[in-house]
């Protein structure tokens, strides 16, 4: 029996274990080592719930993403509510989003109960001078990883490289981007290269 994924038809990915509990050790996981914000989690996510839990494909997993993308509010709970919902409906999640957000939830109140008294230390701010590399490279790794799955092909490269020059230097809204990038892909779509 096929199991309904976002997009199309996809054979059951998963191979149990994903009881609440689980759900919630693996992405309060996520959420405790996510630095750099939602799409630096992308990789860990990955790794945890397509290779290790195999509770999702990957095709499926490009499908979260963009959904999530496209759904206003935090990348990161956006698509562990996704991923909860597909594996067990609303309480999952529930449970896969308080595990996603409560490890930063605590970790900023915790920051922000004693920040007055190391914002000025220098082995802080050394540490915050290390970490912003590493921050960049966590971002670029998945951006390169969702290009190479989503077939961005040096045909197709220019969209992605245009719309970042539009909202770099010409100060275009993503709203307008967005929003232009769904009704090119509707019109390719529908009456330039239909689908089978």
């Amino acid at each position: 029996m096929n199991n309904m994924g976002v997009q199309g038809n996809y054979s059951p990915p998963y191979k149990g274990g994903a009881g609440s509990g689980s759900l919630f050790s693996t992405f309060f996981k996520i959420g405790m080592f996510t630095l750099g914000g939602g799409y630096a989690m992308i990789p860990i996510i990955e790794a945890e719930v397509v290779d290790k839990h195999k509770w999702v494909t990957r095709e499926e997993f490009l499908d979260l993403i963009a959904v999530a993308q496209s759904c206003p509010g935090v990348f990161a709970a956006n698509i562990s509510i996704f991923i909860g919902y597909k594996l067990k409906k609303v309480p999952g999640a529930v449970v896969t989003c308080l595990g996603t957000c409560l490890p930063s939830f605590l970790i900023i109140l915790l920051i922000a109960m004693f920040f007055r008294h190391f914002q000025d230390n220098p082995v802080v701010a050394s540490i915050f001078r290390g970490i912003r590399p590493a921050v960049v490279a966590l971002i670029a790794v998945p951006t390169f990883n969702l290009a190479k799955s989503a077939g961005i092909t040096w045909a197709t490269c220019w969209i992605p490289i245009v719309s970042a020059v539009l909202i770099w230097l010409l100060g275009v809204s993503p709203i307008l981007i967005i929003l232009m990038a769904a009704l090119g892909g509707y019109v390719y779509g529908t009456l330039i290269k239909p689908t089978e």
